[in-house]
């Protein structure tokens, strides 16, 4: 039994400092040395393994179990969700349903701006709400590419949306995972994210539009930038309010949908705005028949998955559930329950579990699978064989990003059973009163290590809500900052970076995705900071 140490160097920043090497390594190969994100994730993983047993005697055969357990995480679930989503992808372009598409959104509107908000914000609101991991961003930077957006851009505008739906993807894990781990209730930290993060809400459709077309595109959409801004944040903040977070990005997304395609009826900007190259859209209309069946892959995807992330359907594979067969466990050798987590990160000292589940059945990548079955099924113009021949291309061009996407969940994993991530975190905590603060920046952390909000509450709420009680502020407060930290360093997550790059077709270019969307995350992030610390003066 190997017990972590938090801080090896007798100086709790200095630890932190050596802790947070790999992350630095990472950020600052994808930014400064402009690496291919292949190799900046292969070298911050040497990075991390040295940091581990040089700097905090994590044993080597650990170690090894760590990084197994991160590169099997990495391929089931995210890499089979990623693989699946843009499998379907490619299915409906390769039906032809694409053109249809695009006719119908063009007669919502065919500026640009106005597309960005349907797409990336509305569209992939929904789409967080109901499967999260990637999915919104595979799916809707895809789509923007086929609208005539420039790749990047495309990838980077997905990218900034999720800041005003990660919170509560998918069905609102995030805050009931932060809620159980940080042990407050429910309804309180529902409120504190009211209060911290649904300000910002309000001027994510302005920031996409600023970043498409500058001030010019605010001053000329502003009616629908209002509109659905407001509409928004507002019906977000009465779901979670009167009926918790499961439901957020369900019916704000649903509901702004509606309204911005009955708005646009009545309404249109000054000028029709295509960025420079984009194809003019076609003046072709379809039929309402021809529209609901281009449209299918996404309705059935959302079908299913909303049925797999209903209670009942969950319950089948519980551990006494009817399907529970189904859900195949492995306990990784010579790490599960072979590290000992210790206070204050824990209560209590405990053995860390290292079990990898694989979910044949209830995994979001196969509610996804089957939408590209029945997709198929009921597509005339696709053939089986074309069907297979577009999964062995999707596979071709995904190997990379999903290869980056294991060698980053295995630096996560050795970030979270050495204890850095641990220790990174309580250097933070060491600040006293101004720690509400910083408090989100853990988040933020949490978030580019693991690349999800849920386990970076899983990691961190109960510190949170620990140093909440020792300075004499909220715990749900602390808990609530910790997943809106998190969600703006999902922007810049080396796995949504891949997902993005990948579903744009520009792999290797994940180091001009980050370049182009840390600054957006750094000043979201800074916001939260500073609002949170506001918060915790009057609380």
């Amino acid at each position: 039994m190997w017990q972590q140490i938090y801080d090896p160097l007798g100086n709790p920043y200095l630890s932190a400092l050596l802790a947070a090497i790999p992350i630095l390594f990472f950020l600052l190969a994808l930014t400064l040395l402009k690496l291919k994100g292949l190799t900046a994730s292969m070298l911050a993983l040497v990075v991390a393994v040295l940091t581990a047993l040089l700097v905090f005697g994590m044993p080597l055969h650990s170690i090894v179990g760590a990084t197994i357990f991160g590169i099997l995480s990495g391929l089931w679930p995210i890499g089979y969700i990623v693989l699946m989503a843009v499998w379907l992808y490619k299915l409906a372009v390769k039906s032809g349903k694409f053109e249809v598409i695009r006719g119908s959104i063009a007669t919502v509107s065919e500026d640009q701006r106005i597309q960005v908000i349907l797409i990336a914000f509305c569209f992939g609101a929904f789409l967080e709400g109901a499967a999260g991991f990637g999915v919104p961003i595979a799916i809707c930077a895809a789509l923007l590419v086929e609208l005539g957006f420039k790749p990047l851009k495309a990838a980077m505008l997905c990218l900034l949306a999720n800041a005003a739906s990660g919170a509560y993807g998918a069905i609102g894990i995030p805050v009931i995972v932060g809620a159980q781990q940080g042990g407050v209730a429910l309804a309180d930290m529902s409120l504190m994210m009211i209060a911290i993060v649904q300000l910002s809400t309000l001027f994510v459709p302005a920031l996409l539009v600023a970043v498409l077309d500058g001030w010019r595109g605010v001053r000329e959409t502003w009616p629908v930038l209002l509109v659905i801004g407001v509409l928004f944040s507002l019906i977000q903040t009465l779901t979670l309010y009167l009926l918790g977070p499961e439901l957020v990005d369900i019916l704000a997304p649903l509901v702004c949908m509606g309204t911005l395609a009955a708005f646009m009826q009545f309404w249109r900007p000054a000028h029709i705005y295509r960025e420079e190259g984009a194809p003019p859209m076609s003046d072709q209309r379809w039929s309402l028949r021809e529209v609901i069946a281009a449209w299918s892959p996404f309705y059935i995807l959302t079908g299913v998955i909303l049925l797999w992330s209903l209670p009942a359907f969950k319950a089948l594979f519980a551990a006494d559930g009817l399907l529970a067969g189904t859900v195949l466990r492995w306990s990784i050798p010579f790490l599960h329950l072979q590290v000992q987590e210790l206070p204050p990160i824990v209560a209590s000292a405990h053995e860390l579990p290292a079990i990898w589940s694989v979910a044949l059945i209830s995994a979001p990548g196969t509610a996804i699978l089957i939408a590209v079955l029945l997709t198929v099924l009921l597509t005339p113009r696709l053939s089986w064989q074309a069907a297979g021949e577009q999964f062995r291309l999707t596979l071709t061009e995904l190997w990379r990003p999903l290869t980056m996407i294991c060698l980053i969940m295995a630096v996560a994993y050795i970030a979270n059973f050495s204890g850095t991530s641990s220790t990174i975190g309580l250097a933070l905590a060491e600040v006293g009163q101004v720690f509400p603060l910083i408090s989100p920046i853990i988040g933020w952390l949490g978030v580019f290590i693991t690349g999800s909000v849920v386990n970076s509450n899983t990691l961190f709420a109960h510190l949170q809500a620990v140093t909440a009680t020792q300075i004499g502020t909220s715990q749900a407060l602390l808990v609530a900052a910790n997943t809106c930290g998190g969600v703006m360093g999902k922007l810049i997550s080396p796995q949504s970076i891949a997902i993005a790059a990948a579903a744009v077709g520009q792999v290797g270019g994940e180091s001009a995705i980050m370049r182009l969307t840390l600054g957006y995350s750094l000043a979201l992030l800074a916001y939260v900071c500073v609002w949170t610390f506001g918060l915790s003066l009057l609380l």
